[in-house]
């Protein structure tokens, strides 16, 4: 995967926020029996999740926090 800036996945994310709330508001047309819909609710949401996971992800890169756990199993 190519490297984006910390910037670049933030816009990205806004982008999709945007386009979700446009399609929350009803940004469909029924004519007759048919609904037409301009954008696809769920291909929208999943590229919220996506981005903003990648903009969790390189913020907590940028800062240095990234976490690792290790469990020590200790019998009695």
């Amino acid at each position: 995967m190519p490297a984006i800036t910390l910037d670049e996945a933030k816009a990205q994310l806004a982008a999709y926020l945007a386009a979700e709330r446009k399609i929350l508001a009803g940004q469909s047309v029924q004519i007759g029996d048919e609904t037409l819909t301009r954008a696809d609710l769920r291909a929208v949401q999943q590229g919220v999740s996506v981005w903003s996971a990648r903009v969790n992800e390189i913020s907590a890169l940028s800062r240095g926090r990234v976490r690792a756990r290790t469990l020590v199993r200790v019998d009695a």
